[in-house]
């Protein structure tokens, strides 16, 4: 999607206090400043300005101008911040904290999906399975299947403030999917996992589905441990999604 100029510039300062160029605390330039350095008018500038104050990375006051507010206090749902995250470059930290995320929402929302789910859910859910085995077997994106059939496990619990969170976990989960993908073999072994889940869901198993999805969660979990513990550079969210080889089942 291509940005306006508002857009474009809220990228740029939001880009640049994520990457630590402007420290906590520290006061980012003034509006002419920002003007002359971006070639925006004070209009563009302010609203910008406006747009990561409700993101939370900066505040603004009378007399102490706008301050960068510690990472703590930043919207960590919000897709613009994870992007600006990835680009910066991703933290154990910041990984390990999405795994233990995922291990607290999901397998509630799967067990709720199991209960509530409608066959137009779980024909959707079967759409985005067969996308993810074709990525394997023929090669193509893994990712956009992988991350609609999770985002689909949380619609289908029908509570509409995880179906929400789903919306806000989208940059999130496919930040966990991306690293994950750069396993050998991964893809292809968290396949039958999926299937597990999906399976448990049309059975209408909430039990089995939760523990299924447990197993999902922390295989994910062990593949990252894996890419931190052997020390390589932590990959970088590709755009578009990483296009696998194929993988003969």
């Amino acid at each position: 999607m291509i940005k306006n100029v508002h857009g474009n510039t809220v990228d740029r300062i939001g880009s640049d206090i994520v990457a630590g160029r402007y420290a906590p605390g520290a006061s980012i330039p003034p509006e002419p400043l920002l003007c002359e350095e971006l070639g925006v008018s004070r209009t563009v500038v302010r609203e910008s300005i406006k747009s990561l104050i409700a993101k939370g990375l900066v505040t603004s006051g009378p007399k102490v101008g706008t301050r960068v507010q510690p990472p703590d206090q930043w919207n960590w749902f919000d897709a613009d911040v994870i992007v600006w995250q990835t680009q910066a470059g991703l933290s154990a930290d910041f990984l390990r904290d999405l795994q233990d995320l995922r291990r607290v929402v999901e397998p509630a929302a799967v067990a709720l999906a199991a209960q509530r789910a409608t066959a137009e859910d779980i024909a959707d859910m079967e759409d985005a399975y067969a996308g993810m085995k074709r990525a394997i077997e023929f090669g193509g994106d893994y990712i956009t299947p992988d991350l609609r059939f999770h985002q689909g496990l949380i619609r289908s619990s029908h509570n509409r403030m995880l179906v929400q969170m789903s919306r806000a976990l989208g940059a999130l989960l496919r930040t966990s999917f991306e690293i994950s993908t750069t396993r050998k073999n991964g893809p292809a072994g968290s396949l039958p996992l999926h299937r597990a889940v999906l399976d448990a869901v049309i059975a209408r198993d909430p039990a089995a589905a939760e523990k299924a999805v447990l197993v999902l969660i922390d295989g994910a979990r062990h593949d990252i441990e894996t890419v931190l513990a052997s020390r390589k550079k932590i990959p970088r969210i590709s755009r578009p999604a990483t296009q696998l080889k194929a993988f003969p089942l």
